[in-house]
């Protein structure tokens, strides 16, 4: 019903009940209204209410819905006021509690006239104006109501949607998305008065249909203090992406002194971005360095580029470049690329990111691979080009130059799974004088398993078969090797096991309580394979799973001969109401029939005269309370000494409370660090001192070298509309150059304003790789409802 239908001609009167004439207004525009309540209706099922539980519960209401009006058809507009004059279809005006609401606008004031005929509304008197959320309060107000245009003066507004707000000296208001403020302020706080951060300048252009603000000639300040400045100033006005300058980040190091970077974002599309961050690094130049992102239904990818020209320290042009890339190319097909590349090789010495150097030491090589895969039911296919950038004093690895490699495998057929694996690879390497070729393998299987409530046994046959080619032969293989050479090696396995079940009552508690004894048989007849590069086989590790294996090598050059039995005693407790596993205990070792005679490396003694492994013991416990342990043993009982050990414990009571306690132990071999021994206590923990202060520390103590392996120590505070967090860093680099241990400090100090921009620059890296469990402080609180205040 258009409005003049129902604005009538009154008289200006005082019979002191103003509260009835704002009743008998509403009453009278209620047929106004029966439309649009009958279009918001649901139908059917939908619009009846819900009942929660019984007859007496209260009913679930169907939730609230926005229905636009249709093209060409104009809201109702309601005018309600304690008192009113007017001419019917014409103008009116209210005094005294004045609203004007017409569709999702709404007028509030003290005094309020409206023109009908230009749709003009005039407040005044505490006016507040709501237009889709956005709410502006001040003394008056000038609007076109259904075209959301016009003006206020010394306004306040706040964003219901996105929770900012701020003052200003006039706002103008465009539609019902766009407005500008002149001589203003914005913030995200959630706060009333006294924001912790704000921004001030002499205009902001707001839009919130696009998410976007725009400061001109506008000052950043936190606690009142300017901390940046600048002529245009673009920010998000919710927590989404949005292009624009990020906030610096600034760190110190000993290697490359004060570090200052100041990252652009550019929110190129929805699933694509690209960051530039110039950086000063005080004791070499200017650092770029470029990160570009992209994701489709069908791809992925990000492609890294960084560039230091003329490095002041090492006098040359410093680079590096990271590309990955993933492809789905439909019916079973897809792709990759990962070419990594960097100048020199001291480049990650120096300037690489501290965060991965922090638990993995110095990158040493540098993939560069594209590939091809194909999956599909039992296929599994792979063709690829890989190839290796080794950095000193890493020892260059064979690329695959390139390689076929399909599997098939089928899983209880009748009882049988039976597979094989069939790869072709052409070996090339950097390192000169070291033997290269081609080698063609084919490793067929076939199982049976017998299964039954308790028991499991499963015989298996397999076979390896390897035909080399080799195009150089270099000092790396015994005088004499054949240019053409085929191996043929079987394996016969038998792995059988049982488990038993009982019901136990601990502590209070109901288990069930396991006994799982597994008995593990393999044969392998020796073959000689002195001749066969190592092309991609080392050691295979000594642990659980590796000793479940028929290979005590990893990879295709060397089959271990082997007639060993390996048994195990496996037995749990499980929570008998949830199924949780709360305790493991397993204990296993290796018994030789016959001595290993087969070594990796030509010549080299094998071990003879021993009957048995070491013995492996572990343990893992999950008590409750958020307590938790992991603990292994590995145990020589001929020399009477331990070989390896790890015990670990974790305390996690409540989000941000976690405390871990690790030692590591392992008796010096070749494999260990100048062949010396580690034995290292390792302590990390986030806990917080209240309610707003996090500590966070981290410490890997060499007890043999009585020295630091690396730390961390850090503290962050978390308001409500900001977070600082601080840290100081000793992370190690692994070996350097010379050979020796390498280590460098710095000290990170990082401000997140909440609502403007979160940017890392290490500090939260560094938390999360240092510390297991860790958790990042509770971030702004969520948005009330836009019903919450609904106007």
């Amino acid at each position: 019903m258009p409005p003049r239908q129902f604005f009538q001609t009154i008289s200006k009167s005082d019979d002191g009940v103003p509260g009835k004439r704002r009743l008998i207004a509403a009453l009278v525009a209620m047929p106004g209204l029966m439309p649009a309540l009958a279009h918001a209706q649901l139908a059917g099922d939908a619009a009846q209410p819900q009942r929660l539980d019984d007859a007496w519960s209260l009913r679930l209401s169907p939730q609230l819905e926005d229905h636009p009006n249709a093209p060409g058809q104009r809201p109702a507009t309601f005018v309600l006021g304690d008192s009113a004059t007017g001419t019917s279809g014409t103008d009116t005006a209210v005094k005294g509690s004045a609203e004007l609401r017409q569709g999702t606008n709404v007028i509030k004031g003290d005094a309020l006239h409206y023109d009908e005929d230009t749709d003009m509304a005039d407040a005044y008197g505490n006016v507040v104006v709501n237009q889709s959320g956005t709410t502006f309060a001040g003394p008056e107000a000038h609007l076109k109501v259904e075209a959301n245009e016009g003006f206020m003066s010394t306004p306040k507004y706040h964003f219901s949607v996105t929770g900012g707000s701020g003052s200003g000296e006039r706002a103008d208001l465009l539609d019902s998305e766009r407005s500008v403020l002149t001589n203003g302020t914005y913030t995200a706080c959630q706060c009333s008065s006294d924001p912790a951060w704000y921004i001030k300048g002499t205009e902001f252009d707001f839009d919130t249909g696009a998410d976007e603000g725009v400061a001109h000639n506008s000052v950043l300040f936190f606690q009142n203090v300017p901390i940046f400045a600048s002529p245009w100033f673009s920010f998000p006005l919710s927590g989404d992406r949005r292009s624009g300058l990020l906030p610096p980040t600034f760190s110190v190091s000993s290697t490359n002194g004060f570090e200052l970077s100041m990252p652009y974002y550019f929110n190129i599309a929805p699933n694509r971005d690209l960051t530039l961050t110039p950086e000063i690094i005080s004791k070499r130049g200017v650092f770029m360095q470029a990160n570009y992102r992209y994701l489709s239904t069908n791809y992925s990818g990000t492609i890294t580029g960084t560039f230091l020209p003329d490095d002041a320290i090492t006098k040359t042009n410093r680079y590096a470049l990271f590309i990955q890339h993933n492809q789905n190319f439909g019916n079973g097909f897809g792709g990759y690329i990962y070419y990594n590349k960097v100048s020199d090789n001291t480049y990650p010495e120096d300037l690489a990111s501290p965060a991965n150097q922090f638990l993995n030491g110095t990158q040493t090589l540098y993939q560069q691979e594209a590939g091809i895969t194909y999956n599909n039911g039992p296929w599994s296919v792979l063709g690829r080009y890989q190839h290796w950038q080794t950095l000193s004093p890493s020892v260059a690895p064979y690329g695959r130059e390139p390689e076929l490699n399909v599997k098939y495998a089928k899983y209880n057929v009748g009882g049988f799974d039976y597979g094989m694996e069939a790869d072709y690879s052409r070996f090339r390497i950097t390192t000169a004088d070291a033997t290269e070729g081609d080698r063609v393998v084919f490793n067929p299987y076939v199982s049976y398993s017998l299964t039954g409530p308790g028991y499991f046994v499963t015989p298996k046959v397999q076979w390896h078969f390897a035909d080399y080619n080799l195009s150089n032969i270099g000092n790396d293989v015994p005088t004499g090797t054949p240019k053409s050479f085929t191996e043929s090696i079987p394996t016969f396995s038998f792995d059988t096991g049982l488990v038993f079940d009982r019901s136990v009552h601990l502590f209070g508690t109901d288990y069930i309580q396991t006994l799982e004894p597994r008995l593990y048989y393999v044969y392998t007849p020796y073959r000689n394979q002195e001749f066969a590069p190592l092309f991609d086989t080392a050691d295979a590790d000594f642990g659980l799973a590796e000793i479940f294996t028929p290979n005590t090598f990893v990879g295709n050059d060397r089959i271990a001969d082997a007639n060993r039995l390996t048994a195990a005693l496996t037995t749990r407790f499980i929570d008998a109401a949830s199924g949780d596993e709360r305790a493991r205990f397993v204990i296993a070792q290796q018994y030789y029939f016959t001595d290993q005679r087969v070594t990796l490396i030509p010549g080299e003694s094998p071990d003879t005269g021993t009957a048995h492994s070491d013995l492996i013991a572990g343990m893992s416990l999950k008590i409750g309370g958020g307590f938790a342990s992991e603990t292994a043993f590995q145990y020589n009982a001929d020399q009477g000494q331990l070989t390896k050990a790890s015990v670990g414990f974790g305390y996690s009571p409540g989000p941000s409370r976690v405390l871990n306690v690790a030692y590591r132990y392992t008796r010096e071999n070749s494999s260990t660090l100048d062949n010396q021994p580690i034995n290292q206590i390792l302590i990390s923990a986030q806990w917080p001192f209240s309610h707003r202060v996090y500590a966070v520390g981290r410490f890997n103590y060499d007890l043999n070298g009585h020295k630091v392996v690396d730390g961390l120590l850090g503290m962050q505070y978390d308001a409500d509309c900001w977070a600082l967090g601080v840290g100081i860093q000793r992370y190690a680099n692994g070996i350097n150059t010379t050979g020796g241990n390498n280590s460098a400090t710095r000290f990170l100090a990082q401000l997140t304003l909440k609502g403007l921009s979160n940017v890392d620059n290490g500090l939260v890296a560094a938390f999360k790789a240092g510390v297991p469990g860790y958790t990042q402080p509770p971030g702004q609180p969520p948005l009330p409802s836009r019903f919450t205040d609904y106007q």
